[in-house]
């Protein structure tokens, strides 16, 4: 950042350090010399200010400098608040404090519903171990193959998603600027940040067909579909099962009954559909802030940054924190449940876990179509456990370099 702190950040400070919250400023600190910086914008030699019709970024001027980078802008584009903050607008002000909000929400809940499930779950443990079976073993099938396939598609993308946009969020970190050179500098991680994107609206619709096929295989109404008890789709019986967990977190009642989806893993499926559509709909206009200029105003790319970032991560600190924990690393189910890559889950453990809609299945007589009695090949558990186990190790390792960049780091 020579040019930025030694020449002309050493007068204009603050307006250094807002350069430096852009992509172009993150760009250069992770060393791409390319990125626009001072002198593209405003010239090396003779510099004017902004209210000068002949200054580069003045009126008159402004969109023809913008194009010898980004052909296809517009005035709108111009819009863009390159040195804005929270701090001094107040459209980015409501933005950045309304994904403040969310994010203190969100932790906020389900930090205290993990911390008081914690002491419940041991207890647990010693009545519900989660064991790997031996041999041929009956099994309630959970998941078929498409959505097994459609998971691991989740989770590739999801890391490496992560992985990039934290390089991009936390550029002034030195882990950054390391992580972004093994990767082959900022621009190959903006390419694999892009492809991965493609594979997560990939599988997004993918999944939108698949629930469109089940529907007409199923040949009931939307309504029964979207709102059934069987659906993923939140209900009043969430609201039940919530109130029975947290007595029973408290030992004041039993263990509640859960049926075939419990509300955090609703919330958990929810949230890719928001996600999807928030972060993705950010992030194309990111991608393409030319073309969306055509149709919105230049600051909405600001608010588009402020949203894909703090969105980008609430998901990753969600994913890698409170689901591990609901789905992986509590102590009943520690150190991993394997049902969302066999597809199956012991029936005797099932039973246990879902007496709901254990009972039923059993009164309406489809338990037998649901059930198999199969046995897993060690090898093949080796394998899962293997790529499970480092997709939990490098989740659990972004959370601490987060953790340690809001922390150790000026953000």
């Amino acid at each position: 950042m020579t040019e930025i702190t030694d020449q002309c950040g050493s007068c204009h400070t603050k307006l250094a350090e807002t350069y430096e919250e852009t992509y172009h400023g993150k760009a250069y600190l992770l060393g791409d010399l390319d990125a626009a910086r001072c002198s593209d914008c405003h010239g090396a030699h003779k510099i004017l200010r902004v209210d000068n019709p002949n200054s580069m970024v003045g009126y008159k001027n402004i969109v023809n400098t913008c194009k010898q980078c980004h052909p296809n802008a517009n005035l709108e584009f111009t819009g863009y608040l390159t040195h804005a903050t929270h701090n001094d607008n107040p459209i980015l002000f409501w933005a950045f404090w309304g994904m403040t909000s969310l994010l203190i929400v969100v932790f906020g809940f389900f930090g205290f519903h993990t911390l008081v499930w914690l002491p419940r779950s041991l207890k647990q443990r010693k009545i519900n171990r989660h064991k790997t079976p031996v041999g041929k073993t009956k099994y309630y099938r959970r998941f078929n193959k498409r959505q097994r396939v459609t998971h691991i598609m989740v989770i590739l993308s999801f890391l490496l998603l992560a992985l990039t946009g934290m390089i991009l969020k936390f550029a002034h970190m030195d882990w950054a600027a390391w992580m972004a050179g093994v990767l082959g500098g900022v621009k190959s991680a903006g390419t694999i940040h892009r492809f991965a994107a493609i594979v997560t609206f990939s599988y997004f619709f993918f999944h939108l067909l698949t629930l469109f096929q089940l529907r007409a295989k199923e040949g009931i109404s939307a309504k029964e579909f979207i709102f059934g008890s069987n659906s993923l789709m939140f209900n009043k019986q969430d609201i039940k099962d919530l109130k029975a967990s947290l007595k029973w977190f408290f030992g004041k009642g039993p263990r509640p009954d859960y049926g075939r989806w419990t509300y955090w893993e609703k919330f958990d499926y929810m949230a890719v559909f928001w996600g999807v559509a928030v972060i993705g709909l950010s992030g194309l206009i990111l991608w393409f802030p030319e073309f969306f200029t055509q149709y919105i105003p230049g600051w909405a790319i600001n608010v588009a940054q402020i949203i894909h970032s703090d969105e980008a991560l609430l998901a990753t600190g969600f994913i890698f924190t409170v689901h591990f924990f609901n789905t992986h690393l509590r102590p009943e189910s520690y150190p991993m449940d394997t049902v969302i890559f066999t597809g199956h889950v012991p029936l005797e453990e099932y039973k246990k876990d879902r007496p709901r809609e254990y009972r039923e299945l059993v009164e309406s007589g489809r338990l037998d179509k649901v059930v198999v009695e199969k046995e897993f090949m060690t090898s093949w558990i080796k394998v899962i456990k293997f790529f499970g186990y480092l997709f939990l190790g490098l989740g659990i390792a972004m959370v601490i370099l987060i953790i340690y960049s809001l922390i150790a780091g000026v953000y």
